[in-house]
């Protein structure tokens, strides 16, 4: 035991690197690289922002043509024999048909 301890006492520890570490910086690279990921991240949050804005508009629209059509048909019979509670349009079941997926959402931006 006390040769493993002669041995430990007779290895130096580690020295600092002659340079501190309040000289050690990322340089113009470092600063290059986390002002692209700034840009980069600054336009998807402004690209993000303005799609949700748009998909959003569309559904309000969307909402208006709705209501305005449901209330044409309230205020007149149907010709074709169809009740006046009847969807408004097919958009569901063309949802549906045109990707398989009945879970598709409003507010799912296509195109």
């Amino acid at each position: 035991m006390s040769t493993i301890a002669a041995v430990l006492a007779a290895t130096p520890s580690p020295s600092p690197s002659g340079v501190p570490d309040v000289d050690v910086t990322p340089g113009v690279a470092g600063f290059v690289a986390i002002a692209l990921v700034a840009v980069v991240t600054i336009l998807l949050v402004v690209d993000m922002t303005r799609r949700i804005r748009r998909t959003r508009y569309r559904a309000e629209v969307r909402e208006r043509l709705e209501a305005e059509v449901a209330g044409d048909r309230a205020d007149a019979p149907a010709a074709d024999g169809t009740t006046a509670g009847a969807p408004v349009t097919d958009e569901p079941s063309r949802r549906a048909a045109e990707d398989g997926r009945a879970d598709v959402g409003d507010d799912t931006e296509r195109g």
